[in-house]
């Protein structure tokens, strides 16, 4: 992981070694790095930031994927830490929120509903890599919109 930075951005700083689950622990990275970050930013700073991190991901993945010689190696966690942010940034602020988009964003990650699988398959890169998990977010973002319209 520490031969190249972009295997340790793919990885998520080591998150995406984790033995099990290791989507799961790159989407709980997110959380923390949200609380430091977002509460310093401007809402156009903070989604350029995740602009950012999503085309750093891009490229970190596409050369940590080569170097493996797996396009969409499991340890390769920054998409989920990229689309969580986003989730995050959209959602009402809340531990309960918060818990609740996380649950929900890892059910739409692991069953990659349609198109999603579809993307998944026909772009084998680093941009592949990043946009299922970019539009597992948008589902997210959409259930947890009805969500609070139902409820709240």
């Amino acid at each position: 992981m520490l031969r190249h930075p972009a295997r340790f951005i793919a990885f998520g700083g080591g998150a995406g070694l984790a033995p099990v689950a290791p989507g799961t622990f790159g989407t709980l990275l997110a959380l923390p790095l949200y609380w430091l970050i977002h509460p310093k930013l401007s809402p156009f700073e903070y989604l350029l930031l995740v602009t950012v991190l999503f085309a750093l991901g891009v490229w970190a993945c596409e050369v940590t994927g080569r170097a493996l010689g797996v396009a969409d190696h499991g340890g390769m966690v920054w998409d989920e830490v990229v689309a969580f942010l986003l989730v995050l940034f959209f959602i009402p602020q809340g531990l309960l929120w918060q818990a609740a988009a996380f649950i929900v964003f890892r059910i739409f990650d692991i069953l990659k509903p349609p198109p999603i699988r579809y993307y998944e398959r026909t772009f084998k890169n680093g941009f592949g890599v990043m946009l299922d998990d970019l539009l597992a977010a948008g589902y997210t973002l959409l259930l947890m919109a009805m969500l609070r319209a139902l409820f709240f």
